[in-house]
C-alpha cells in the first residue's frame, strides 16, 4: 500500500463523482478522474484511497445560494456517512457552493466533457478545504 500522503476530494453528483487530489505538504490540488455513480462507486472510491495513498477524503457539501440545505445536500451527507463506514481514513465535508459554475467558467471556450467539469469542481472543493485548514494543521 502507498504511504498516506494525499487528500482526495469528491464532488458528489447523481450521475458522476468528480475526484481531485493534493499532497498533504505541497497542497496543490489537481483533477484526478471522474467516477460513474453506480453500484461500483464505493468500491471505486475505496480503490482510489488505497491506490493514491489518501490520508483523508473530503466530500463537497452543496447548499442553496442562501445557505440552506437541499435534497442534494442530504444526498452528499448520506454519501459521506456511508464512506465513513467503509473507509479507514477520516471523511470530512467542505463547502462546494458554485464550484461547478467556477469549473464551467474555467473551461469555457475549450473543448471539454461534463466529466471534466466534475473533476475540476472537486479541485475547487479541495482548494477551499485546504484554505480552511492551514499548513501544519492535521489534515
Amino acid at each position: 500500500m502507498a504511504s498516506r500522503e494525499y487528500i482526495l476530494a469528491l464532488d458528489y453528483g447523481n450521475k458522476r463523482v468528480g475526484v481531485a487530489i493534493a499532497h498533504v505538504i505541497a497542497r496543490l490540488p489537481r483533477p484526478l478522474t471522474t467516477l460513474v455513480n453506480d453500484e461500483t462507486l464505493f468500491d471505486e472510491v475505496r480503490k482510489l484511497v488505497k491506490q493514491e495513498g489518501a490520508a483523508r477524503v473530503v466530500v463537497g457539501l452543496p447548499r442553496s445560494m442562501d445557505g440552506s440545505y437541499s435534497v442534494q445536500t442530504e444526498a452528499a451527507e448520506a454519501f459521506a456517512e456511508q464512506l465513513r463506514g467503509l473507509l479507514d481514513v477520516p471523511v470530512d465535508m467542505a463547502d462546494e457552493t458554485l464550484t461547478s459554475v467556477d469549473a464551467e467558467s474555467a473551461l469555457a471556450g475549450r473543448k471539454h466533457a461534463k466529466a471534466d467539469i466534475d473533476a475540476l469542481a472537486a479541485t475547487f472543493i479541495l482548494e477551499r478545504y485546504l484554505a480552511d485548514h492551514p499548513a501544519g494543521e492535521n489534515v
